[in-house]
């Protein structure tokens, strides 16, 4: 899984460098045709009108853009802009009406210009960003039916993971502005609070299981020094401010007057907003049912057709996708039974199912050097991977990706076993892969490599540099995420190391399809919860009955898809368009198909809807079969 901040609700996600600039040429150069011959231009250029409508074109793609970045801090922080780091994001009703009302105006603008007059490029970003607009403006009439605090991430853990992952202190400034970010803690959670409130009056409540854990996520906020009697260890925040500002170069009676000035905020702004939203949360627990699905929201089948086209960038619909799912499932449990017929296994595939989740060899222990033993095998499976890079890939990127394990604050109720975290575009911070190391019996030995490979390299982390390294695009494609497209990219990026002989044996090929058999029950059970009206139970049963899962793993799966409707879904449905369209290119292009040069043109455009995928892959086709006529 890849967190990406995106818009107004930056915080609510906190559920991309060619190796040169010639080769980004390149790679965008392959998607133009010959300039057009206007009426009143002359051979060989374009008409001044031409050059007037591009060039207005590009100035408003950028102007679009940074009008709607300034309006959220946090996604800035994830930019690596410091301008608004002293701000949250608003999360009023009236500033989200506010943002609606702009982004109709900026469609506006852009359905002002004349695509006839335009580039091949900037017709395809004019497409794009249009798409983006409208998208956003389907969303704001959905805003209420996505969950701003859940058991496992939303605005209540965005606050600390903010701070601590993206708040740098390297002047007295950045000090003054955290100490800001506290105090500005009691106003946000106000905001959340009327937000949480406004969805119970409409009926909009999450399933029960998600007001308590999101208080004791929000517990362990301010458990610790300043909010308790002395003999404690410092609480997450304390730590943090505490630790960067250490390495502040500054005199000590200036520190300790920065040092009471977070004690302060924490404990007259932090801690008291931490325990209203307490409060909040435990009477919406006492009103919560036990489960539901999107069906059971007011207008909820709509509202889940809405999201499986935001997620999928398709038009399938749930029958069509849970269908496909039955489908994948019943194919990759058969190439599961042929592997362990082949390795000598006595036995069915559900005995082989409990015999991985049983052996106790495939697991690192619980404890801290198991823990660093996973990691450092997770460091070591990556950076085998990039010596092979260039056998598969013309372009490689060169920002780094550091492996750190999930903060304890979080750890229980994170999302999944691991998950990726983009970079700063300009570098100063590296791409992340966080692994979650709270219970190691999640995370089997065979398993590493898949996980690696998807959140690492080839996958996330690839994926995304490269885009934020495309210096011939507007910013706002290198800033875009399209989940089908970045979730597909990553299981593709499971597959991709198998064609080349990098699982090492047979147990982690099988984890290989495991994985992607979990992701097509996904497509199964999302679809079953949120369409069909299944019930929490009948899921958990699916998910352990069709895959090498034990409960405790298909409950929290279960609980990850109720509360993120369709999002499940856009792993499988990315990748098997980027493998219809390889096999398409390999069947047209023969002796022609080049692996290298179809992966840079799928990653050579940034993230992008999976139909304006398949044109750009048609396109690049088109282009090769006329140059070797």
């Amino acid at each position: 899984m890849i967190r990406f901040a995106k818009n107004s609700t930056a915080l609510l996600s906190l559920t991309f460098m060619l190796s040169s600039a010639c080769a980004t040429e390149l790679l965008v150069a392959k998607f133009e045709h010959p300039p057009k011959i206007l009426p009143g231009s002359h051979a060989g250029g374009e008409s001044v009108l031409n050059v007037q409508e591009n060039a207005r074109a590009a100035a408003l793609f950028e102007s679009t853009y940074q009008a709607r970045l300034a309006r959220s801090p946090i996604e800035q922080a994830f930019e690596g802009i410091r301008d608004q780091q002293d701000s949250w994001d608003n999360y009023s009703d009236a500033f989200q009406r506010e943002s609606n009302r702009l982004d109709k105006a900026h469609l506006k603008n852009l359905q002002g210009l004349s695509p006839e007059l335009l580039s091949d490029a900037n017709q395809l970003n004019l497409r794009l960003y249009q798409q983006q607009l409208e998208g956003a403006l389907e969303e704001f009439k959905w805003r209420y039916h996505r969950y701003p605090v859940s058991h496992m991430t939303g605005i209540h853990t965005g606050v600390a993971t903010v701070l601590i992952r993206l708040h740098r202190i390297e002047t007295v400034d950045d000090a003054n502005d955290y100490i800001k970010r506290l105090q500005g803690v009691t106003e946000l959670f106000d905001q959340l609070i009327d937000g949480l409130q406004v969805r119970a009056a409409m009926g909009i409540l999450a399933p029960k299981f998600v007001y308590q854990q999101a208080v004791e996520n929000s517990q362990r906020i301010i458990t610790g020094q300043p909010f308790a009697d002395s003999g404690l260890a410092d609480s997450p925040l304390m730590a943090d401010f505490s630790r960067k500002l250490g390495e502040l170069d500054i005199a000590e009676p200036q520190k300790q007057w920065l040092q009471s000035g977070v004690q302060q905020a924490l404990l007259e702004s932090v801690g008291p907003a931490y325990l209203k939203l307490i409060g909040v949360l435990n009477d919406l627990h006492s009103r919560a049912e036990e489960e539901g699905g999107a069906w059971t929201l007011p207008q909820g089948k709509d509202f889940y057709r809405h999201a499986l086209r935001q997620t999928t960038t398709t038009e399938l619909d749930a029958v069509a996708i849970h269908h496909l799912g039955l489908t994948e499932v019943e194919r990759i449990q058969g190439e599961m039974r042929a592997i362990i017929e082949q390795a000598g296994y006595q036995g069915g595939l559900s005995d082989f199912f409990a015999y991985m989740q049983s052996e106790p060899t495939f697991l690192f222990p619980q404890t801290e050097e198991g823990k660093q033993a996973y990691i450092n095998e997770a460091e070591r499976v990556i950076n085998e991977m990039k010596a092979r890079l260039p056998e598969v890939f013309g372009v490689i990127p060169t920002v780094d990706i550091v492996v750190k394990p999930v903060e304890s604050f979080r750890e229980k109720a994170s999302i999944g076993s691991a998950y990726y975290q983009p970079g700063a575009p300009d570098g100063s911070r590296p791409g992340i892969f966080y692994i979650n190391t709270y219970d190691m019996s999640a995370m089997p030995k065979y398993a590493l490599p898949t996980v690696a490979y998807h959140e690492g390299i080839p996958g996330h982390h690839m994926q995304v540099t490269i885009a934020q390294g495309l210096g011939n695009v507007p910013q706002f494609r290198r800033a875009a995420s399209y989940a089908a497209y970045a979730e597909g990219w990553g299981l593709y990026s499971e597959l991709l190391p198998k064609e080349m002989g990098l699982y090492a044996d047979f147990y982690t090929d099988f984890g290989r399809l495991s994985a992607e058999l979990w992701r097509a029950c996904r497509l199964v059970v999302d679809t079953a919860l949120h369409d069909q009206g299944w019930n929490r139970q009948r899921a958990i049963n699916y998910l352990m009955d069709n895959s090498p899962t034990d409960r405790e793993k298909a409950i929290k799966a279960v609980d990850r898809y109720l509360v993120l409707p369709s999002q499940a879904t856009a792993y499988k449905i990315g990748m098997l368009k980027i493998q219809v369209l390889r096999e398409q290119a390999k069947n047209e292009l023969g002796d022609q198909f080049n692996i290298r040069e179809f992966h840079d043109v799928v990653l050579g455009n940034g993230a992008l809807p999976l139909n304006i995928l398949e044109e750009i892959v048609n396109r690049w086709i088109g282009q090769r079969l006329v140059a070797v006529e």
